[in-house]
């Protein structure tokens, strides 16, 4: 299941758009919908990654591959990442529809995370190159 670059960049704007859309009709009041409904163009996004992910990971557990390299460890965040953004989206969904009384605070500690995850990441990869 190998997307090429342009699939997927064409795949990542419809599924944004269409989540855009939603989200203007049920913010308008157009909708009433639930909002675990509005965030579906997401949920389907992020299932078709981490399913290839997966994918991917398990082909390399096969033998013969080197399991330790820097290739296996950047999917594994990719893998951690996914989760903690649907960790984030479950919890704000939750929060939405008021299923429950947790602060917002709570609800963004995934996402604060994931953020700080990704600056590690973004640093680790700009300097790590300079060393040499």
């Amino acid at each position: 299941m190998k997307m090429s670059l342009a699939q997927r960049v064409l795949l990542t704007w419809l599924f944004t758009l269409l989540f855009l859309i939603i989200l203007v009709l049920k913010l308008d009041q157009t909708l009433g919908w639930n909002w675990f409904l509005v965030f579906i163009p997401l949920w389907i996004f992020d299932t078709v990654l981490l399913v290839m992910l997966v994918v991917r990971l398990a082909g390399r557990c096969k033998a013969g591959y080197d399991r330790h390299s820097s290739n296996v460890r950047r999917k594994v965040w990719y893998l951690c990442a996914m989760l903690l953004k649907l960790g984030f989206l479950l919890a704000l969904c939750a929060r939405l529809e008021r299923y429950t009384a947790m602060k917002l605070s709570w609800v963004l500690i995934p996402l604060w995370i994931l953020l700080l995850g990704v600056l590690g990441d973004v640093g680790y990869s700009t300097f790590s190159g300079r060393a040499e």
